[in-house]
Order: structure tokens, then C-alpha cells, then sequence
């Protein structure tokens, strides 16, 4: 009985973390004539507009990050030179900059009316733009690479120390120069690890609203919005949104191959070579272009954006609106924690499962409801209010579509299907670390069921599931696509006063809800380097 109601439990949480995917499936049930003239229109106007900007912006930001990603962990890691320890967390830090702010930052200081170019017009005589639009394909793919290259790096770091160091000496000794060992034994090394990095990194490109809207380039997630908020045309959204999806499900699939193939370098590499390999000892020259490779990314994704964001702030301080922030902040902060404590929650239960009845069926049901960190907001928000607007035909007056958008029941809904996966993965990665021979003893004592969790387990998962609710925090603090739809009346978050202030050309009063979300955003980037340092 107790196995049959947990099967239960688990489909239907299955549902609800999974009901944006299973509504834009459904919603090609409805396919009729009207939907058809919809999508055709699309196909002659819009759709090939969108599907070439969404496929430019997403070459250069994959050549971008693992040009970025690969040089940067093979300078740490190969490598060694005065300030490495520095540098080796230092290029975390762009993790903790949302790529809209970044983007804020750059147009406030480089567009044609900022401080820069009317500097230089003043300085020089000089007449018209300086340098190129901010807002544009261009600028865009700056922002996401520096914005994004730490999911190569990370990876590709990870790659090359399990065997980069070994392998590169036993080059050395066999009479390799140095630019061969690295084209020909470090690189093929991290081809896996990169290619899955890039292809997170192109997930979020493709997740994003605030850039891509804020720039005026049209995307798909731009597209998805257009359709439902400004022309009011749910179908022809529903049909973005899946087109969308399935670009997304193609760079999932190919994040795990590559995960798999470095899983298997890694196993049939070991750690054979032992500890007298050392990393290259720069000097001179090597040393100068060293820290040029590692510190541009960490100038241009986080220390520039953060000064161009403090310039205005610290201009007019007294000018801010500080009743408003302490408003806008207690909003972020009270859907952050109740949707982290709910992650969370929903985590421990789905971890817990697996752990004790570790079959089929149950693993392939949390597996899919840990798909949901891969969907991007805009879809999210479509697979959400797609049913809502079904229901309200078949029962106009069944007030389904003022609990889902006037209260925080739909936006807290939308947070957990896109981040209960985070959670999920940290309280995984702490069930790991538990023996089982701890349950069976456990068991043999009498001890099962919600007793094994209490007495057994959640003592020894208290930092895993304190990590989780940290990171699903943050990420619901930096959310803004589904934010930007799905928030309750007058409950306006950093994230969206963000944007709408930036919008509205208000780049100085935008800059406090901006820093404010980088430094919570600082928080897991600190975990994060601490972690890779003990390790």
C-alpha cells in the first residue's frame, strides 16, 4: 500500500513540475485550420526572421564562450604564473552577474548620449557615434560570452586537471615543444567538456528575455512574448514556444553526450602519472599575456559592469528611491524563500524516493521532473497560462486564471519547475556521499520510512539541502522572464524593476535593484570557489 501511494505521489508531482511541456504538446491536438493560416503567416513574416537572428546569436556565443572558456582554463591549469590562485576563482565571479545587468551596464556607459563617447566628442572635436550601437547583434554577443564563458571554463578546468599535467609531461619528455603539447594533448583532452559547456551556455542564451528585448533583437523568447502579450495570439506563441523547446531538447542532447564521453576519457584516463607532474612554470613575456587571457574576461564581465552600475549610484545617492527598494526587495526575497523552501522540500522527497525504492519506474519519473531547469521562462509561462486559458473557456467562472496570475500561486509554480532541478541535483549529490550500508543498519534496528529521513538521513544532508535552497534563491532573485508575466499585482521584484527601469531609459535609478542582485548573486559563486579549492 505504502509503495502504491508513493508511485502516486511521484506522478503526480511528475504533473505539476512537468505541465508546460505536456501543454504545448497538447496544444498541437488543437491544430486546425486557423492554427495552420497562423503558422503559415509566421513562416512568410516573422519565422525567418527569428529562427536566423536566434541561429547567429547562437554560433557566436558558442565560438565566443569556448574561445573564452578554453583559453581561460588552460592558462589556470597548464600553467603556472604569479597570481594564479587569484585568478583561478577570480573567473568565477561573471556567474554572478545576470546577463541583463551586464547588458544595462555597457549601454549606460558606451551608447551614444553616455559618458564615454561624449568624453571623447568634447576631448577631440569629434562628431556623431564613436563606436558602434550598444543595442545590437554585436553587442549582444559580447554580453553573453563574458556573461557566460564560466560554464566552459569550470568544465574544461575540471577536464584538463584530471590528466592535462600527466599527459602534457609525458609529451614534454618524449621531445614535444610546448604550443604541440597543448594543440595536440590538452585540447583533444577537453573537446568533451567544452562542447558540453558551450552547450549550457547556449540553453541560458536561449532562455534569455531581458537582453535580447532591452537590445531589440528578435529571437525566439522575444518572438514567444510578442505573440502572447502584444498581438494576444496564444497559439501562434504556443508554437514559438515549442519550436524553442525543441532547440533546446537538440543542446540537451548534446550536453549529456558530451558529459558521457568525458565521463568515459576520465575513467579510461584515471589518475595514473602521479604527482610529480607539475604545471608550466611562465616567466617573462609568457607571464604579462598569461594574466592578459585571464584577466580580460573577469575586466569585461564583472569589473567593468559593476563600475559602469556604481558611477550612476554613487551620482545620485540621495535620489534613489529607498522606500521603494526596501519594497521591491522584501517582494524578491519573500517569492526567493518560499520558493526555496518548497524546492527544496519537493527535492528531499523525490531523492528520497530514489533512494529507497531505486527502480525503473522511479528513477525515469524523477529524471523527468528534473528536465524543467532546461526550459526556458518564456516557455514556462506559455505552458502555464496555455491550461489556465482552456479552463477559463470550459468555466468562465471558476477563477482559475486570478489564482494563477493575481496571486503568487503561478509564479511560485513556474519557479518550481525551473528550479526544483537545481535542488534536486545538490540533495542527489549529498545522497551520494551517504553509505547505504547506513540504511540497512538503520533497518536492521527498526528503523524505516519517514524515521529512516528524520534519524538517519537529514542529519547528514543539512549542508547539501542548505546549498540547495542557496542556489535556488539566488536563481529565483535573477529570474525574469516568467517574473516579468506571472507576478502578482504590485509586487514588483529587483529583477523586473530592473528591466522596466532600464526600459524607460532610467539607467541610474536601474543600477541599485542591478548591484543589489550581483551581490546576492556573489553568494553561490563564493561557495562554489570554496568547493573547488577543498577539492
Amino acid at each position: 500500500m505504502t509503495r502504491w501511494l508513493t508511485s502516486a505521489l511521484l506522478l503526480l508531482l511528475t504533473l505539476f513540475l512537468t505541465l508546460p511541456v505536456l501543454a504545448l504538446v497538447a496544444s498541437w491536438m488543437r491544430f486546425d485550420a486557423a492554427a495552420q493560416d497562423v503558422l503559415l503567416q509566421m513562416a512568410q513574416t516573422v519565422l525567418p526572421g527569428y529562427t536566423a537572428t536566434t541561429i547567429g546569436l547562437c554560433v557566436a556565443v558558442a565560438v565566443g564562450v569556448a574561445v573564452v572558456g578554453m583559453a581561460t582554463a588552460s592558462a589556470v591549469t597548464l600553467f603556472d604564473f604569479p597570481g594564479r590562485r587569484v585568478v583561478e576563482w577570480a573567473l568565477l565571479l561573471p556567474l554572478a552577474m545576470p546577463a541583463y545587468v551586464v547588458a544595462y551596464a555597457y549601454t549606460d556607459y558606451l551608447q551614444f548620449s553616455g559618458p564615454l563617447q561624449t568624453a571623447l566628442r568634447e576631448s577631440f572635436g569629434l562628431h556623431g557615434r564613436v563606436f558602434p550601437e550598444v543595442r545590437s547583434l554585436g553587442g549582444a554577443v559580447w554580453v553573453f560570452t563574458f556573461a557566460l564563458y564560466p560554464y566552459v571554463y569550470l568544465l574544461a578546468r575540471t577536464a584538463l586537471s584530471e590528466r592535462a599535467a600527466q599527459l602534457m609531461e609525458a609529451a614534454r619528455l618524449l621531445g614535444a615543444p610546448l604550443s604541440r603539447r597543448v594543440r595536440e594533448v590538452a585540447l583533444p583532452l577537453a573537446r568533451p567538456a567544452v562542447a558540453a559547456g558551450v552547450a549550457l551556455a547556449l540553453m541560458e542564451t536561449l532562455a534569455d528575455y531581458g537582453v535580447v528585448s532591452y537590445f531589440g533583437i528578435q529571437t525566439f523568447t522575444a518572438g514567444i512574448y510578442k505573440a502572447w502579450l502584444s498581438m494576444d495570439m496564444p497559439l501562434a506563441a504556443a508554437q514559438l514556444a515549442t519550436l524553442l523547446l525543441l532547440l533546446v531538447a537538440l543542446l540537451m542532447w548534446l550536453e549529456h553526450r558530451a558529459q558521457r564521453r568525458l565521463r568515459f576519457a576520465v575513467q579510461r584516463g584515471g589518475r595514473a602519472g602521479g604527482d610529480e607532474a607539475q604545471p608550466v612554470q611562465l616567466r617573462g613575456a609568457r607571464v604579462a599575456l598569461a594574466w592578459a587571457v585571464c584577466g580580460l574576461p573577469v575586466l569585461a564581465g564583472f569589473v567593468l559592469p559593476v563600475l559602469f552600475m556604481l558611477r550612476p549610484l554613487l551620482g545620485g545617492w540621495d535620489e534613489l528611491p529607498w522606500a521603494a527598494f526596501v519594497g521591491w526587495a522584501f517582494n524578491s526575497v519573500r517569492l526567493a524563500g518560499l520558493s526555496a523552501t518548497l524546492a527544496v522540500g519537493l527535492a528531499l522527497v523525490l531523492a528520497f524516493a530514489v533512494r529507497v525504492w531505486p527502480d525503473t519506474f522511479t528513477r525515469g519519473v524523477v529524471q523527468l521532473t528534473s528536465l524543467g531547469y532546461a526550459v526556458p521562462g518564456a516557455v514556462v509561462v506559455v505552458g502555464l497560462l496555455l491550461p489556465v486559458g482552456w479552463l477559463q473557456q470550459v468555466a468562465p467562472h471558476s477563477g482559475v486564471g486570478a489564482w494563477v496570475t493575481a496571486t503568487a500561486l503561478g509564479i511560485v509554480w513556474a519557479y518550481l519547475v525551473r528550479f526544483c532541478a537545481v535542488a534536486l541535483q545538490s540533495v542527489q549529490s549529498g545522497y551520494a556521499r551517504i553509505p547505504a550500508s547506513l540504511d540497512d543498519s538503520a533497518r536492521m534496528l527498526g528503523t524505516t520510512g519517514l524515521a529512516l529521513m528524520l534519524r538517519v538521513h537529514w542529519p547528514l544532508l543539512r549542508r547539501s539541502v542548505a546549498a540547495a535552497a542557496l542556489l535556488v534563491f539566488v536563481d529565483v532573485m535573477k529570474e525574469l522572464p516568467a517574473t516579468l508575466v506571472l507576478r502578482p499585482f504590485n509586487s514588483d521584484t529587483l529583477a523586473v524593476v530592473a528591466y522596466q527601469l532600464a526600459r524607460d531609459e532610467r539607467l541610474g535609478e536601474a543600477s541599485l535593484p542591478a548591484l543589489t542582485l550581483v551581490l546576492v548573486g556573489l553568494l553561490p559563486v563564493i561557495l562554489l570557489s570554496r568547493t573547488l579549492r577543498s577539492r
